[in-house]
């Protein structure tokens, strides 16, 4: 009786580990889905505008296109800062500081940041 409770806790809590981390998954997806959205929206991230990224369309050629991000930037923390304030890095940037003029809200840099990072 006591091996049966044992071996059931157990396969109830492996359950609820596959339901958290498919629940992490799926925020995971849902935080690059909006991103993706926040950087193709012309009201917001407007990255179409300057960069290439696959499946924008109309987009521009000013700034390099974003693929290969993982290779790019090894170190995540250093893309999302790249996007919130490009002039720490390069002065002379045309790329606008998202995060410190407040076109992005921090929320809203980390779901982009996750999205480019998955390109």
């Amino acid at each position: 009786m006591m091996m049966r409770k044992l071996i059931s806790s157990g396969v109830a809590v492996a359950g609820m580990v596959m339901v958290m981390a498919g629940s992490s998954v799926a925020m995971a997806a849902s935080s690059i889905d909006e991103g993706k959205a926040i950087a193709f929206d012309k009201k917001k991230g407007n990255c179409l505008a300057c960069h290439r990224i696959e499946g924008g369309r109309m987009a521009g050629d000013i700034a390099p296109p974003i693929l290969l991000m993982k290779v790019r930037y090894p170190d995540k923390k250093a893309l999302r800062d790249q996007i919130w304030d490009a002039t720490a890095a390069n002065p002379n940037t045309v790329m606008p500081p998202f995060g410190r003029h407040h076109i992005l809200s921090d929320a809203e840099v980390d779901k982009v940041t996750d999205f480019i990072y998955s390109l």
